[in-house]
């Protein structure tokens, strides 16, 4: 097999507005994926209700920059109705709200749609959802940014 035969694994992040959860985890499995050195898989992003666009929170371009070394102030939002969602292999939302709405408006992606928790620690995980910090301090950011990294670095053992 040729090096561009190789099979690239799609994968999408799914929040309200993309100007937050979905954006943090964009932004941090694409540098997790570098550092290890891992070229197979691309990563996207998108809204539930985002306005596309729009670019991502001041606290989230200042966490996601300091703690993490990610940056992510070029982001601009993207409607999950105007991405390429039918051609991702996984789906993985910040919310089992936002998982029943997408299972009801793409029935075919069903098997493919899963929390970010639910993916990281199995089906039987208490808290399915990692909550919004839009409109909260950075602290909250902070916290949010700390789940979803836990949550990616089980994530990444599974792709």
């Amino acid at each position: 097999m040729q090096e561009n035969d190789k099979k690239v694994t799609k994968i999408m992040f799914i929040c309200t507005g993309n100007t937050c959860r979905s954006v943090m985890a964009e932004g941090m499995m694409k540098k997790m994926l570098q550092d290890v050195g891992r070229s197979d898989v691309e990563i996207f992003s998108a809204g539930l209700h985002a306005s596309t666009g729009e670019f991502s929170t001041d606290e989230a371009v200042m966490v996601m920059q300091e703690d993490y070394d990610v940056d992510i102030l070029q982001h601009e939002s993207l409607n999950v109705k105007d991405s390429n969602i039918r051609d991702m292999d996984l789906i993985l939302c910040a919310t089992h709200a936002i998982l029943t709405t997408l299972e009801y408006k793409y029935p075919e992606l069903a098997h493919k749609i899963f929390t970010i928790k639910e993916y990281a620690y199995g089906p039987e995980v208490d808290d399915k959802d990692i909550e919004d910090p839009w409109g909260y301090p950075v602290q909250v950011y902070r916290k949010c940014a700390k789940e979803i990294k836990d949550s990616l670095d089980k994530i990444i053992e599974k792709i």
